[in-house]
């Protein structure tokens, strides 16, 4: 029996939104914006909050400072009582400035601050991977490192990709050597379904899931190697910010399959739970319970 159902390792930080008359910018000296905020966000902690929400035994391991920021993530956590341990690195907690659009389209200028040769220590990990039913890796320099051992002791694994263009090798390890690979179709040009079919063909993934903002998701299968589109959900509520969305995609996703659903159901409640962070202002505010994802499911 595995004390967790997702280990997620990676993805901890802030991002300060701005929200902005458009994407593009225009040039120009200064311009004028509404109230700026900082958020506890990125890609590690909106999939764990999300399973959290959904009632999954979540823990969540990463590499922080002893900053400010690590301040308000250390906060949001006692507060929504997330298994969080990490730990502490000198060059401070990551960082992003995200400027949102008012059709809730965003441009996130990442700072990532910790070296490309940090290493997590396996005497700090292997407790929980141990304790593991899956583990989702955040695309981390030092977070390939696990694949070895979360593969031995026989947990499934999964990723996002994010904006991968199909073709930078820093992405293979987390591209072929996980189970379940999410990845935005925003950088593919239109290549997806190729793209997808590369990761099966190279890879060990028994599907692959592209989301594509406004234009829904698409689910590639290794049983049958067919592209299937699923469109976005419609909940009756206005988008305001996507900030979030593929990460509360990602965690109810997961959510169905540990529940062994079809696919076709994972996709549909992905969908589901991305269209409501859209709803949402900030990156990871609020997500829904089970309850409440079964209530929109209903009404579809």
């Amino acid at each position: 029996m595995h004390e967790y159902d997702l280990l997620v390792v990676g993805g901890v930080g802030v991002d300060t939104i701005v929200h902005v008359p458009a994407l593009p910018l225009a040039m120009a000296d200064s311009i004028s914006v509404g109230p700026i905020f900082d958020y506890v966000a990125h890609t590690g902690n909106g999939v764990a909050l999300a399973a959290l929400a959904l009632g999954r035994k979540v823990k969540l391991i990463d590499f922080i400072g002893a900053d400010r920021q690590a301040e308000l993530i250390l906060a949001r956590y006692q507060e929504r009582q997330l298994d969080f341990s990490y730990l502490v690195h000198p060059a401070g907690t990551r960082r992003s400035v995200n400027l949102v659009d008012p059709a809730g389209r965003r441009l996130s200028l990442y700072d990532g601050r910790h070296p490309d040769s940090l290493r997590m220590p396996a005497e700090f990990y292997l407790p929980y991977l141990r304790q593991a039913r899956h583990v989702h890796l955040s695309i981390m320099p030092w977070a390939r490192e696990l694949y070895d051992d979360a593969q031995a002791l026989g947990a499934t694994v999964s990723t996002d990709l994010h904006d991968w263009d199909g073709h930078n090798s820093y992405y293979h390890d987390f591209a072929y050597r996980s189970d379940l690979v999410f990845l935005s179709t925003a950088a593919l040009g239109g290549r997806h379904a190729e793209v997808m079919r590369d990761i099966l063909a190279k890879g060990r993934a028994e599907a692959v899931i592209a989301m594509a903002g406004d234009q829904g998701a698409y689910l590639m299968a290794r049983a049958d190697g067919e592209l299937r589109h699923i469109g976005c959900a419609d909940l009756g509520r206005a988008v305001v910010d996507s900030n979030g969305a593929g990460d509360a995609f990602v965690a109810a996703f997961l959510d169905g399959y540990f529940a062994q659903r079809q696919l076709a159901e994972c996709m549909r409640a992905g969908a589901i739970s991305g269209a409501f962070a859209c709803s949402i202002d900030g990156t990871a505010e609020q997500f829904l319970t089970r309850d409440e994802l079964a209530q929109y499911a209903a009404r579809a």
